[in-house]
């Protein structure tokens, strides 16, 4: 029968009788009415020429690769010489979408919320949207989203999926932000940001206020103490062990249902690895670098949530040194997630999009009774202060040339016999910050306690919630370089413009306080702000996974 119907096809017909004509209209009238209603009632412009226009995907189906993922194969980048890669379970196709075209650009603007230029590290698009990326010009290069792509639902969706409603609350977040930069200041009982400290005050407000709308994380639950769900709250890394104990009790912001959480919270502590998995003997990184693997392949394999996305909608938060190598573990940790960091150095793989710059607080207690405060702009009688250990490259050089050169930079490596640290800065105009041999220093922070105008000296360094505070208005960047030209540059700034950076010092330093419990726009929440405005940047999508 097939080989009949083949030579029909392919041979001369023959003449159709009257009765074959009258069947074979009968059948063709139908179809060809069938093709009418589909032509005119389907769109022009369907999901597949959208998805068309994306990137092209190394995966077998377009639909579930993102473009925010890199094309080549999982390696181990935190491995080193002479040791074997650690596998990596937790590596499924990506499933997340990039909805966005770019195109390249050789000129930069200076821009933050609510901008319309988004940023590609490594080939990897991360903002997809009109929101919150802080500017970043890579090798002289641009990469700008100039148009963004509304990927429809299938037709065949009768009811949308949890994740679709998170999906659609956080573009009505992003329509929110967007429309806030134009509109009239919101009202707050607590605190409006105002001025010239922040890139966009009105867009950082309704932001905080949309992420306390509806923010909602999830935290793992696996793991037992001290290595997970601890962490140091008394020391240079206290912000790592109080933002997990927060994390772990609070109440506003954390959900018990994964189905509805905007991110996930990997509760793990680096600076407890350090202590209690770490062997100064050996030094050998590697059983950190395990205990990372071995965690986020437990929860990849009991949840979904990983895999769905790949890591982007999860978040680490480490202040000790090393969290940056402990996040090198697994490729699309590093890659993909959020990484909150005081150790901020883009010379060490900080991608200022993606990640998330917090600040190193050196906490003795619990509270921070008498540490805040300090006499007006007029009464500091110091020009510069600092006094603190030689360790990294930067601090020999300004010993070098200051210590005990000049009455008006007064630069100690060892603090005078009888005299008080912070009494120093509450008497200082202006506090030299360093780097040592990371870039974070919790002189920063101390500066913004006391009153005192920091001068950040550092290379590399990416300082605390730059996505919203704009720091050379209440700061003084120097290079290494120009040490020398220290008092120069500091005498230079008028009375003037030093009474406007110290006041605005006083006003942006409650970003940085840490308060137990937290409060409203103190540093707990401009962490968990500067994760939702990470997340904003990305759109979640999942076609096979099961409907919630």
């Amino acid at each position: 029968m097939a080989t009949t119907w083949f030579a029909c096809c392919f041979s001369t017909p023959p003449t159709p009788s009257s009765s074959s004509k009258i069947k074979l209209l009968f059948f063709a009238v139908p179809l060809i009415l069938a093709s009418l209603v589909v032509f005119v009632l389907l769109p022009t412009n369907s999901t597949w020429d959208l998805i068309s226009t994306l990137p092209s995907s190394t995966s077998n189906s377009s639909e579930k690769l993102a473009a925010a993922a890199p094309a080549e194969e999982p390696m181990d980048v935190g491995s080193r010489p002479g040791e074997a890669a650690p596998s990596e379970e937790a590596s499924p196709p990506h499933a997340f979408k990039a909805v966005t075209k770019i195109q390249e650009l050789n000129e930069t603007k200076e821009e933050g919320l609510n901008t319309t230029t988004y940023w590609a590290a490594n080939g990897t698009i991360l903002c997809v949207h009109e929101t919150i990326a802080l500017p970043l010009k890579r090798n002289g290069t641009i990469l700008c989203v100039n148009e963004t792509i509304a990927l429809p639902l299938k037709r065949s969706r009768g009811v949308r999926s949890k994740l679709d409603r998170v999906e659609a609350g956080l573009q009505r977040a992003r329509s929110a932000i967007k429309e806030a930069k134009n509109g009239s200041q919101l009202q707050d009982p607590d605190y409006v940001p105002n001025g010239p400290m922040y890139w966009d005050a009105k867009a950082f407000h309704r932001s905080y206020l949309e992420m306390e709308k509806q923010f909602k994380v999830f935290v793992y639950k696996e793991g037992e103490p001290p290595v997970f769900h601890d962490g140091p709250c008394k020391s240079i890394y206290s912000m790592e062990g109080n933002f997990i104990y927060q994390m772990d009790v609070d109440s506003k912001f954390q959900t018990n249902d994964p189905l509805k959480a905007h991110v996930f919270y990997l509760p793990f502590s680096v600076a407890k690895m350090v202590r209690f998995v770490y062997s100064r003997d050996t030094r050998d990184f590697g059983p950190i670098r395990r205990t990372v693997i071995d965690y986020i392949n437990l929860v990849a394999q009991k949840y979904p949530y990983w895999n769905r996305s790949h890591g982007a909608d999860h978040f680490m938060v480490a202040c000790h040194d090393w969290g940056p190598e402990a996040s090198f573990s697994l490729p699309y940790l590093e890659r993909n997630s959020i990484r909150a960091l005081c150790n901020a150095n883009t010379s060490e793989r900080f991608n200022p999009v993606k990640d998330v710059s917090i600040p190193e607080i050196n906490l003795l207690t619990d509270k921070l009774t008498g540490l805040i405060g300090g006499p007006s702009a007029s009464r500091r009688s110091i020009l510069a202060f600092f006094a603190g250990g030689v360790h990294g490259p930067i601090r020999p050089i300004l010993l070098e040339h200051w210590e005990g050169k000049d009455e008006d930079i007064k630069v100690h490596k060892y603090l005078p016999r009888g005299g008080n640290y912070h009494e120093m800065m509450r008497n200082s105009k202006y506090c030299i910050c360093p780097s040592g041999y990371e870039v974070a220093s919790p002189r920063i922070v101390e500066a913004l306690y006391n009153g005192c105008v920091p001068v950040l000296i550092s290379k590399s360094y990416v300082p605390p919630f730059s996505d919203v505070l704009r720091w050379k208005s209440f700061s003084v960047v120097v290079s290494v370089d120009e040490i020398p030209k220290l008092k120069e540059i500091l005498t230079s700034i008028s009375t003037r413009q030093y009474i406007r950076m110290q006041r605005r010092v006083l006003q942006v330093r409650r970003h940085f306080v840490f308060n137990s419990p937290p409060k409203r726009f103190d540093v707990f929440h401009m962490i968990l702000h500067s994760v939702w405005l990470r997340r904003l940047n990305v759109r979640i999508s999942e076609d096979d996974w099961s409907r919630g």
